[in-house]
């Protein structure tokens, strides 16, 4: 059966929609997910600007979710280890651990916009570094008592921290990971499950990860049966079709740009750890929704075709992906993100073996 979660990333303008409102709502569609049979509820850590800026920590809007859900899954998607102290983020991450009765996803990512390093002050080719250190550095507060740590940019001890998760020995690490081959590598050899995106990548890229991925968790041992892939999409779905490629057209270009001016420091830069992204803003410039739609990078349509899409991407990426999904981009009014969840779970959902 295949498993659909929801996925909150709000690329916001405050004259659009308050930060009020969009908390107000993001609940409201988490409560309906879970009623409706979605399994999982995500969220990404993001300063500053209308992309992803509501956003400065998961872990709160996700503590909020755990006290008016029961069953839903709650996932950071991702929280960003170079941002926080390893023992102040494994501990708010164990203790919404607690408050959820073990329903917590840690997916960690690295974090690329400019003016986010420049506030904290961390170099951006420090990222991957302080990346694999705050991942590591996290799971062994969770598993180890009077941990003494060592490492590059953090030392400490002997701590034991408190609360121990409430998942035995940890709850479940995702890596986010956006092209990179090595750290999907990484990932799989570490027994970590994996977080993607296909919007931000080339689709033989894409396969290359995922072959990355699952041949080094093969070769490290790991139960192929435990692995969790998952792929983070935008959905649109009306009965509509057109309507439905109107609202797609619409809010992907309003992220595109909004994404756009998020990153444009860093297309005039040159950083080790982000090789490419002087290529960025004229990709931006130049993005067609069609031919985003064509190449499954966004799901667009009436149920059929929305259906047939998944299809298409289980055949192409394979057969142990979960999804998330987006239905409320930008100011998307609530009532059409509902009513398209409930479209989905009622129409779509069945074709995968899920009874809403």
């Amino acid at each position: 059966m295949t498993q659909f979660g929801v996925n909150f990333f709000p690329v916001v303008d405050p004259a659009v929609k308050t930060a009020t409102d969009y908390y107000d709502e993001t609940l409201r569609l988490i409560e309906l997910a879970e009623s409706l049979g979605f399994t999982q509820a995500q969220t990404v850590e993001h300063y500053f600007t209308p992309y992803g800026g509501y956003s400065p920590d998961p872990v709160t809007l996700l503590t909020a979710a755990a006290a008016r859900t029961s069953r839903i899954r709650l996932a950071t998607g991702a929280v960003v280890p170079a941002f926080t102290h390893p023992v102040k983020l494994a501990g708010k991450l164990a203790m919404l651990d607690h408050l959820s009765h073990g329903r917590l996803d840690v997916g960690f990512g690295r974090a690329f916009l400019p003016t986010e390093f420049e506030a904290f002050g961390i170099p951006m080719d420090e990222s991957r570094a302080r990346f694999t250190e705050g991942v590591e550095a996290c799971r062994r507060l969770w598993t180890t008592e009077d941990l003494v740590w060592e490492g590059r940019f953090h030392r400490f001890g002997p701590v034991t921290l408190l609360p121990r998760p409430y998942q035995r020995p940890h709850p479940p690490i995702f890596i986010a990971s956006a092209t990179s081959t090595d750290s999907c590598a990484a990932a799989g050899t570490a027994g970590h499950h994996l977080q993607v995106v296909p919007s931000v990548t080339s689709a033989e890229q894409l396969a290359s990860m995922l072959d990355a991925y699952r041949g080094a968790w093969d070769a490290a041992g790991h139960d192929p049966a435990a692995r969790r892939i998952q792929m983070k999409f935008t959905c649109y779905l009306s009965a509509d079709r057109e309507e439905a490629l109107q609202q797609g057209e619409f809010y992907e270009r309003s992220y595109i740009d909004h994404m756009a001016v998020a990153v444009a420091p860093l297309a005039t830069g040159d950083s080790a750890d982000y090789p490419g992204y002087d290529t960025f803003l004229e990709k931006a410039k130049n993005y067609e929704f069609a031919a985003s739609l064509a190449g499954n990078k966004v799901l667009a349509g009436d149920p059929d075709g929305v259906t047939a899409q998944l299809r298409s991407v289980r055949e192409q990426f394979g057969e142990d992906l979960s999804f998330s999904l987006q239905f409320n981009p930008g100011g998307l009014a609530f009532a059409r993100a509902a009513t398209a969840m409930e479209l989905f779970a009622a129409e779509v959902m069945p074709a995968f073996g899920q009874a809403s």
